[in-house]
């Protein structure tokens, strides 16, 4: 059984694992945008948030060394720490966004979504509920 078992395996050994995670992450800090499967981008969006959270200070070599550990281009850190950290500087998380679409993948049917990051002054609305319509039957008498 798998209660409390935080993460998703992919069928992948934990090697493989951290490396796609890894990649994920370089390749959306590096474009800002990406397409994958939905349970790969659920997994890698906390993954990239705690990044973008290492860079929002500024460059400190310390945390620009854990970056690297991270990261499989040395550019991407450098974007990281003085394009995409200061971005964010006044924001407090929620950095990425994630859109399910609509397609599945052609070969295994496997749900597809799309997870970029925000926008300069861009805030994510939370749902609405839709207005109570007042019905049309007469209110009750008072007494």
């Amino acid at each position: 059984m798998r209660h409390r078992k935080a993460g998703r395996k992919f069928k992948r050994t934990p090697e493989h694992r951290r490396m796609l995670l890894r990649n994920l992450a370089t390749a959306l800090l590096e474009h800002g945008k990406i397409t994958t499967t939905l349970p790969k981008a659920k997994e890698l969006q906390p993954y990239a948030e705690k990044l973008i959270t290492l860079a929002k200070d500024g460059f400190e070599l310390n945390n620009f060394r854990r970056s690297l550990a991270v990261l499989t281009n040395k550019q991407v850190a450098y974007k990281l720490f003085h394009e995409v950290g200061p971005r964010f500087k006044n924001r407090p998380g929620g950095y990425t966004r994630i859109y399910k679409l609509a397609k599945v993948r052609q070969g295994d049917a496997a749900a597809m979504a799309v997870i970029s990051l925000l926008g300069e002054d861009e805030q994510i609305k939370a749902p609405t509920r839709p207005a109570v319509v007042p019905s049309l039957a007469p209110a009750p008498a008072a007494h």
